[in-house]
Parts: C-alpha cells; structure tokens; sequence
C-alpha cells in the first residue's frame, strides 16, 4: 500500500466521537493534533489535576534523558519505542540519532491519528533507519515480529514503555506483556517504562473523569507495582523514582516531587 493510500485507511479509521490518549497527550503537550473530544478530556483533567500538563511535559524530558543515557553510557544503537505518540520535538529516533547516526528505532502504536502522522517518525538519518509497526501493546509477539524487519534481535535492544503499561488493564496482564517482550532479547538489552501513580487522590479523581467516556482507559498502579515490571532486571540508579529525579539535567531547576505522581526506572537485561 502506498503512504497515501495507508494515512488515508488511517484517517478513515479516526474516531471524533471519543478521547484518544495520543490526542489527548498532544493537546496536554501544547500539540494541534487534536479534536474537541480531546481538548474537552484534557481540560477536565487540568482543571481536577493542574499539574497534569507538567506530568505530560516531564515524561518527555524523562525520554530524551533516557535515550541520551542509553546511547552515550550503555552504548545502545537499537530502539524499540511502545506506545509512540503522536509525533512532537525530540522524537526518539531525534535524540538518539543527534548523538549516534546509525542508530536503529522502531515505532508502535495502533491510533490511527498516529499512524496518519507516521511518515513525520520516518526521517533517518542515512546510516540509520527508522519503521513503524501499527500494533496494539497487547499483541507482544506482532510487535516483535514486526520489529525484526529493522532491528538485529542478536543485539541489545532499549524496549521503551512510557504511558503505556497503563492503558493495559490487570486482567490483560500487563506484567507478562512485559515478560514477553523482554524474553527474545540479548542480554544488554533495556527496559525504559513509566506510568502515573494511584498516590495522588487529585489525580485519582482525574483519571477516573478521564475513563468515563475514553476510548482507552487508564490504570493508575502503586510505585511498587510498577517497580515490579522490572523483576529479573538490573534497575539502573538511582532505581524507580519520580520522573525529574532520574538523572536529572544539572541545570534543571527543582520540581516539588509530591506532585508529579508519575515514577520511571530504567532497567538492564543480565
């Protein structure tokens, strides 16, 4: 299919009725992809919870330090970005190829608003490559396949989860998703993941409004039940901890942790 006739399948398949969480993001990130279902959800959510826009902007910042690490420290080449997003400056192939050009990234996500927009993840640099996989986090061994076209499973891979454990309910175990996509790995290979936390009753009763009419739900879990995706990981310091407390840039100027109610770790394959 050629990419016009795969965003305008893709555009067919966009939904203007419900919230999508890729939309909505974008609207919290200051984005233009966006309806009024969208900016509707993501102003309840500012109004229960203020500091939500900051939480969406931190977990960026949280994503470039990440990438950064992992190719300048851990010496990663091989990306494979789960629940991608719509695309915004500083992408991950953005980061990681800034510093390395032969790094390899491919992109998940099965909203179709992303996928319209896949085309603006696909610039490579010459040496590198990029692809996109139109799948659900919940089909582990699609995603994989898929994924082989670009990258060399026989190499360290940096699996990167961030919102998406989240929108995976309990009863679809989203820790053996985790399993699965972490098994066919080499060791050398990293989890990067982060999600909201349930501590926060401000940002409880937001996304509870949220889930009310979207399209996708979202779970809140505890810090300790998100530090468990990393079981039979070597979690990188300083551990699972807020999102600005993770390697924070030196010039970063201080945010109250109380209030970001998000958590990340970045974790190493033995």
């Amino acid at each position: 299919m050629r990419d016009s006739d795969a965003e305008a399948s893709a555009w067919a398949r966009v939904d203007t009725t419900v919230p999508h969480s890729a939309r909505v993001w974008d609207f919290l990130l200051g984005g233009k992809d966006h309806f009024p279902v969208d900016r509707e959800a993501g102003e309840t959510l500012l109004r229960l919870f203020p500091d939500f826009a900051m939480v969406a902007r931190l977990q960026r910042e949280f994503l470039i330090r990440s990438v950064r690490h992992l190719v300048q420290e851990a010496g990663i080449r091989q990306f494979l970005d789960i629940g991608t997003g719509l695309p915004t400056a500083n992408n991950t192939h953005e980061v990681a190829q800034g510093i390395a050009p032969e790094t390899r990234v491919v992109y998940v996500d099965h909203d179709p608003i992303v996928l319209a927009h896949a085309r603006a993840l696909l610039t490579s640099t010459p040496e590198g490559a990029t692809d996109y996989v139109d799948s659900d986090v919940r089909r582990p061994d699609l995603i994989l396949e898929e994924a082989a076209r670009t990258l060399d499973f026989t190499r360290p891979i940096a699996v990167m989860m961030l919102s998406i454990a989240g929108q995976v309910a309990d009863d679809d175990d989203p820790r053996g998703i985790v399993e699965r996509l972490m098994r066919p790995l080499p060791s050398g290979s990293y989890l990067v993941l982060s999600d909201g936390t349930n501590t926060n009753p401000a940002l409880i009763e937001a996304v509870t409004a949220y889930n009310q009419n979207a399209a996708n739900t979202y779970q809140l879990r505890s810090p300790e039940q998100i530090a468990d995706f990393f079981t039979g990981l070597e979690v990188v310091e300083p551990g699972v901890v807020p999102t600005p407390e993770w390697h924070p840039d030196p010039d970063r100027w201080d945010e109250p942790a109380a209030v970001i109610s998000a958590v990340c770790g970045v974790a190493r394959k033995p």
